[in-house]
């Protein structure tokens, strides 16, 4: 028996603005006379918009009517109402997400696009759509080599590494090309961090000067070797730690990827013909792209040339936004859909000892939630060393005695492991506790401290549940 949901992607971008419908197809995997396992065995997409200019009022500030219109738009081009859609993503990205308008923008998409359209923002989430929209989590699956791709758009460079299928890690520099503006021959935009990279290259650079392609192709070729040093192909000078998105970390210096790929608008450019204007789009993406081509960084590696470029980003919203949890999972049907549910992240060796456990919960509830220690939370820990009766009775007990304060409070509790053990321990809560409404237990779900989680209705003739795990940060 299977079941197809309709999801979305929208991304809304430093340059552009696109839509993307598909059609999930959830299946139970499993055989006859065993436990169901529910997958989602078939991903197509079945509508792409036209990309579009992203609509801004200013630098600043994003046209809300006018990005409203081209979504209202595509959804009756695509034949599709926000009631048909069950799931995906409505994200900014890139320099968009530093608009002043960029929270209330993402929330008026969601509220329009559909009932469990997530709204997201971050450059490590789009880092991790745009490589799964470009297919290197599926061909790193059998492949011992390290792979990573680097989505490089008008605001920022997201990069995600991957191995055996895995994301090993994701970062974000402020590369790219719309960093550089030229309007009528001179330069109208210079981002304030490539201003710094400038001065610090001896580059002379300012906002009125004229375009001198040889000054803009010097800038380019530092911007692409910075891009090398962010996939650790070359040794990381003084000034690469201070190009990472909000202050954020590289890749860590033990990933070095034994090919690449690229994506987003600029990857278009990379094998562009140089002998059209270099300034046609109003900005340094071509010259860019060149440089890129040229650095002899990128030619130690293989390249992989992904199914997308541009729509990379988009197609991972609408694609691949969603995972499922199901089978062995235990939940109040009326507690869901939850959405924005903050991740609190216990460690392993905290994990297998009960007073430790207990301890570091109510430790990060405090972090967490300072102001109110009864708001919702996940509790995610991978439940490996939950391996018999006394380990499950000893876990929960230490999960009632941490989270007390939001046992006893208004919200529900959250708890992902990524083991298959949510069944037994959340019936386990529920028998200590005399109660099971206000809890909710998935496992197959891998988090990360400073993540958010959403789960959906459930699918599957109620025996799982749609699980997005994302990121809600927006540029400063």
């Amino acid at each position: 028996m299977s079941e197809t949901v309709i999801s979305v992607g929208i991304d809304v971008g430093t340059s552009t603005t696109e839509l993307v419908f598909s059609r999930l197809t959830i299946e139970n995997v499993a055989g006859a006379f065993v436990v169901p396992r529910i997958s989602i065995v078939d991903k197509t997409v079945i509508y792409r918009s036209r990309i579009y200019l992203t609509p801004l009022i200013n630098p600043e500030l994003i046209d809300v009517d006018a990005l409203r219109t081209i979504v209202e738009d595509e959804y009756r081009a695509a034949g599709v109402k926000p009631s048909d859609v069950h799931t995906g993503a409505a994200i900014i990205t890139g320099e968009t997400a530093r608009a002043d308008n960029a929270e209330q923008v993402l929330q008026a998409l969601s509220e329009l696009a559909g009932d469990f359209v997530v709204a997201a923002a971050g450059p490590l989430l789009e880092a991790v759509l745009a490589a799964r929209g470009v297919g290197i989590d599926s061909w790193s699956r059998d492949n011992p080599q390290v792979i990573a791709n680097l989505d490089v758009g008008g605001g920022t460079t997201n990069i995600a590494a991957y191995r055996f299928g895995r994301l090993l890690g994701a970062s974000c520099l402020d590369i790219g090309g719309r960093l550089v503006r030229v309007d009528s021959g001179k330069i109208s935009y210079i981002s304030h961090q490539i201003r710094r990279l400038a001065a610090a290259s001896g580059i002379p650079l300012e906002v009125g000067d004229r375009a001198d392609l040889e000054r803009l192709r010097t800038l380019a070729r530092v911007m692409a070797r910075q891009l090398a040093m962010g996939v650790g192909l070359i040794s990381r000078d003084e000034m690469h730690s201070t190009m990472y998105t909000n202050m954020g970390r590289p890749l860590g210096s033990e990933i070095i990827p034994a090919a690449i790929s690229f994506s987003g608008g600029v990857a278009d450019l990379i094998d562009a013909d140089r002998s059209s204007n270099p300034f046609r789009f109003g900005d340094i993406g071509p010259l860019l792209g060149a440089a890129i081509a040229d650095e002899s960084a990128f030619g130690l590696v293989k390249r992989y040339h992904g199914a997308e470029t541009i729509g990379a980003t988009v197609v991972g919203a609408g694609v691949h936004t969603m995972e499922i949890s199901g089978s062995t999972i235990e939940y109040a049907r009326e507690l869901l859909p939850i959405r924005n549910v903050p991740i609190l992240r216990v460690p392993d060796e905290q994990a297998a000892d009960p007073a430790r456990l207990a301890a570091a919960i109510k430790e990060q509830l405090a972090l967490l939630n300072p102001d109110d220690l009864s708001r919702a939370v996940a509790v995610c820990f991978s439940g490996q060393h939950i391996n018999s009766f006394a380990s499950v009775q000893e876990t929960a007990q230490a999960i009632i005695d941490g989270a007390a304060t939001i046992l006893n409070g208004p919200n529900p509790l959250v708890v992902v492991l990524e083991n298959d053990r949510a069944k037994v321990l959340g019936q386990s809560l529920a028998v200590q506790r005399g109660r099971r409404d206000d809890v909710v237990c998935i496992d197959g779900v891998h988090t990360g401290l400073g993540d958010y989680i959403d789960i959906g209705a459930p699918v599957g003739a109620g025996q799982a549940v749609p699980v997005v795990v994302k990121t809600l940060v927006f540029n400063d």
